[in-house]
C-alpha cells in the first residue's frame, strides 16, 4: 500500500511549490496581529482630564495650551503611579470669578486653593491630550467609570475567537481546508467594514465579536494547511515561519498607527488583506491529505501530481492503492475523537492548558505597552524587533535537544523576568527594559512552539478540530487577560506582572510533570 507520505517524496517533499505556497499563505499572519493586539492603538487611553466650560473658554481667549489649562485648573491626586492629575473629578468653581489671569495660568494663589476646594463630577465631557489622533476611547469617551468597556474590547475579539475556532475547524474538516479558508476571509471583510462604521459602541462591540469569528478561525485554518503540504520533517520549519511572520506584523503595526491617526481608518486597513486573501482561490490548491482522509483519492492525486509538475518531479510509484497513513474507519471528525484514547485526552488537555497561559502573559504583556506611559509607538517597535529571534531560536534548539526542554526553558525565562520586573524600581529605566524585553521573548518562543506542537500531536482526521478546540482556551484567556491587565494595574501598575509570572511557573511544573 503506498502511503501519501511515500507520494510526496517523491513529488517532493519542500519544492518550489510548496514554497510558493507557504510564503503566500505567511502573509495571513501579518494582518493576524494587527487585530491581535491592535487595541494598544485603537483603544490607546491618553491623558485626560474634565472639562470645564469656563475653562475652555479662558484657554481659547488666551491662547493657552491644554496643558496651561490643566497646570492651573486640575489639582494632583495620587494613584498607582503616583503624582498624577486628577482625572474623573473637577474643582466645583466659577473660574470667570477668580484671579486667574492670561498672564499668569500658574498663580501661587490659585494653587494654593486648589487642594481645598470643592470637587464635582466630569458632567462636560473630557480632555484629551491627543491632539490630531482619535482612538475610540477618545471617541466614546471611555474613561474613569466607563474604563472597563476598554476591556470588552478585546474581551468581545476573543469570544468571537471562542466560537469562530471551534466552528471553523469543524467546517475545515469537514468540507476542506481552502474552502472554508476563502468563506472566512470573506465574511471578515464584511465585519471588518461594519466595526469601522460602527454608530455607537455597543455596535462596535457586536461587530467586534464578529470579525473575531473569522480571524482566528481562518489563521488557524491555514496553520493547517500549509503544514500538510509539506513533508513531515518540514512541518516545524514552515509552522515556525508561518507565526515568524505575526512577529513581522507585530513591526510593521506602530509604523501604520503613527501615520493614520484615526482607529476607524485603521481598521479599515486591518481589513483589507483579507478582502485581498480572496484571490488564493486561484493559487492554493486543497490540502490532499485532507481529501485522502474523505476518500476523494483521485482529487488528491491531481493535486499531488500538479505539486510535482512544479517542483519539475515525476511521480513513479503505484497510486492505486493511495492512502493517508493517519487515515482511520472515521471519515468526518467530532468533538469527542479528541478524547478517544487516554492519549488523545493527555495531549488536549495539557495542550488546552498551555494555550491559556501563553494567551494570558502574551497578550497582557503587550497591552502593559499601551498604559506605561512612556512614547507607545517607539515601546512597541522594540518590543516587536524583540520578537524575532523566538522563531530563529525555536528552530535552532528544537532539532538538536527536542521540544520539551527549550519549552520549559522558554517559561522559566519568561515568568522569571516578569517577576523580577515587577521589582526593580522606575529609575532604573533601562535595566526594566531590557529584563522586560527578555520575558518577552520567553513567552514568544513558548507561545509559538505550543501552536505547532499542537498540529504534530494529532492525526490528519482530526487535526484541524484538534488545534481549534485546544486553542480556545487561548481565547478564553484573551477574554480574561484585559480585565486581569486594566483592573489590576489600577491598584499597582506593576501587580499584572506577578501574576504573569506565577503563571507561567506554574505551566513549567505542568510540562515536566505530563509531557
Amino acid at each position: 500500500m503506498t502511503t501519501f507520505e511515500d507520494i510526496l517524496e517523491e513529488a517532493g517533499a519542500f519544492g518550489r511549490s510548496q514554497m510558493r505556497i507557504v510564503s503566500i499563505f505567511c502573509l495571513v499572519s501579518i494582518p493576524f496581529s494587527f487585530v491581535y493586539v491592535g487595541i494598544v492603538f485603537q483603544g490607546f487611553t491618553p491623558e485626560h482630564w474634565c472639562r470645564d466650560p469656563a475653562v475652555s473658554g479662558i484657554r481659547e481667549r488666551c491662547s493657552w495650551s491644554l496643558q496651561d489649562a490643566r497646570r492651573a485648573t486640575v489639582p494632583l491626586m495620587n494613584s498607582s503611579v503616583g503624582v498624577t492629575y486628577n482625572q474623573c473629578q473637577r474643582l466645583d468653581m466659577d473660574w470667570n470669578a477668580t484671579g486667574l489671569t492670561c498672564d499668569n495660568p500658574e498663580s501661587e494663589l490659585i494653587q494654593a486653593q486648589l487642594s481645598t476646594l470643592p470637587m464635582t463630577g466630569c458632567t462636560d465631557g473630557w480632555e484629551y491630550d491627543y491632539e490630531g489622533r482619535q482612538s475610540f476611547v477618545t471617541e466614546f469617551d471611555l474613561v474613569c467609570a466607563d474604563a472597563w468597556y476598554v476591556d470588552m474590547f478585546q474581551a468581545m475579539l476573543s469570544v468571537g475567537f471562542l466560537v469562530g475556532s471551534i466552528a471553523i475547524g469543524y467546517l475545515a474538516d469537514k468540507y476542506g481546508r481552502m474552502k472554508s479558508f476563502l468563506m472566512t476571509n470573506f465574511f471578515i471583510g464584511v465585519a471588518g467594514i461594519l466595526v469601522a462604521t460602527a454608530p455607537n459602541y455597543i455596535a462596535l462591540l457586536v461587530f467586534r465579536v464578529l470579525f473575531g469569528f473569522g480571524v482566528k478561525g481562518g489563521w488557524m485554518v491555514g496553520y493547517v494547511l500549509i503544514t500538510e503540504l509539506v513533508g513531515v520533517e518540514y512541518r516545524r520549519t514552515v509552522g515556525v515561519t508561518y507565526q515568524m511572520f505575526f512577529s513581522l506584523g507585530i513591526l510593521i503595526l506602530p509604523l501604520l498607527a503613527y501615520f493614520i491617526p484615526n482607529w476607524r481608518w485603521l481598521q479599515v486597513v486591518f481589513t483589507i488583506p483579507y478582502i485581498c486573501f480572496l484571490t488564493y482561490y486561484w493559487f492554493i490548491p486543497e490540502s490532499p491529505r485532507w481529501l485522502l482522509s474523505q476518500n476523494k483519492r483521485n482529487e488528491a492525486l491531481e493535486i499531488t501530481k500538479a505539486i510535482a509538475k512544479e517542483n519539475k518531479k515525476t511521480l513513479s510509484k503505484n497510486t492505486e492503492t493511495l492512502t493517508d497513513e493517519n487515515t482511520d474507519s472515521i471519515s468526518t471528525a467530532s468533538f469527542m475523537d479528541l478524547f478517544k484514547t487516554s492519549k488523545l485526552r493527555k495531549f488536549t488537555f495539557i495542550l488546552s492548558f498551555n494555550w491559556f497561559t501563553s494567551a494570558v502573559v502574551y497578550q497582557g504583556l503587550i497591552m502593559r505597552l499601551g498604559i506605561l506611559g512612556g512614547n507607545v509607538y517607539v515601546d512597541f517597535l522594540i518590543s516587536g524587533i524583540v520578537e524575532l529571534p523566538a522563531a530563529f531560536l525555536i528552530l535552532l534548539t528544537i532539532e538538536r535537544i527536542g521540544r520539551r526542554l527549550p519549552f520549559a526553558a522558554a517559561n522559566i525565562v519568561a515568568g522569571a523576568a516578569c517577576l523580577i520586573t515587577a521589582f526593580i524600581p522606575d529609575s532604573m529605566f533601562w535595566l526594566k527594559s531590557a529584563v522586560a524585553c527578555v520575558g518577552r521573548l520567553g513567552i514568544t518562543m513558548a507561545f509559538e512552539m505550543v501552536v505547532f506542537v499542537n498540529t504534530e500531536l494529532y492525526p490528519t482526521v482530526i487535526r484541524n478540530l484538534g488545534v481549534s478546540v485546544c486553542s480556545t482556551l487561548c481565547d478564553i484567556g484573551g477574554i480574561i487577560a484585559p480585565f486581569l491587565l486594566y483592573r489590576l494595574a489600577v491598584i499597582w501598575l506593576e501587580l499584572p506582572l506577578i501574576i504573569f509570572g506565577t503563571k507561567t511557573e506554574h505551566k513549567l511544573c505542568k510540562i515536566y510533570v505530563n509531557v
